[in-house]
């Protein structure tokens, strides 16, 4: 297993975990890095994430929130559920939901979301609507797309709706940044008031 010298100890931790258990869907370092640097530019708010795994996202948020800031995860196995709670117990601006990525929506609204497990709109399952869910001009980002080499981007030869669909959306600002060889994310920032 690959390491980084920048990777904090607290992902380095859960991407262990997550190999000892199997799951190959930990947060990809150069994904990391950008959580780290976007969770910097939340001062005394609230970051928000669906989709914990066994926790290493959210240990690149967590390294990278300022004091004040507060953090909610949440995942709906019971095991990496386990397994973040534990490596998160000592981190009091941390909170770890079992459930739904629907209940976090409880804990919204948001100055930066993270979909990783949920809300993404991808498959059969319907997209979040920013407005529910995030602060004046909060920060949203999707992860887990492969770069996108032409327009419109596709997905197994089809077009990529949901891709198309963050990147098209009239409240928000977004735009696909290119983080790795095989790793983009779309990165998008709500432009409307709530409620105009």
């Amino acid at each position: 297993m690959t390491e980084y010298p920048d990777e904090p100890e607290l992902a380095r931790r859960a991407v262990r975990a997550a190999g000892r258990a199997g799951f190959g869907r930990s947060c990809h370092p150069a994904q990391g890095r950008l959580l780290r640097v976007l969770a910097g530019g939340v001062a005394g708010g609230t970051i928000g994430e669906t989709g914990t795994g066994f926790g290493a996202g959210l240990a690149w948020l967590a390294a990278g929130a300022l004091p004040g800031t507060t953090l909610v995860s949440v995942e709906r196995d019971p095991e990496r559920h386990a397994a973040a709670a534990a490596l998160f117990a000592g981190v009091p601006n941390v909170t770890l939901l079992r459930g739904d990525w629907t209940d976090l929506a409880a804990a919204a609204p948001f100055d930066l979301l993270v979909l990783d497990g949920g809300g993404q709109g991808k498959g059969a399952e319907p997209p979040l609507a920013p407005r529910d869910w995030l602060r004046p001009h909060g920060t949203l980002v999707i992860d887990d797309f492969t770069p996108m080499s032409s327009w419109p981007p596709t997905f197994e030869g089809e077009p990529d709706e949901a891709r198309l669909h963050w990147l098209r959306h009239p409240d928000l600002l977004a735009t696909e940044l290119r983080l790795a060889p095989g790793v983009a994310t779309v990165v998008a920032r709500l432009t409307t008031l709530p409620g105009t």
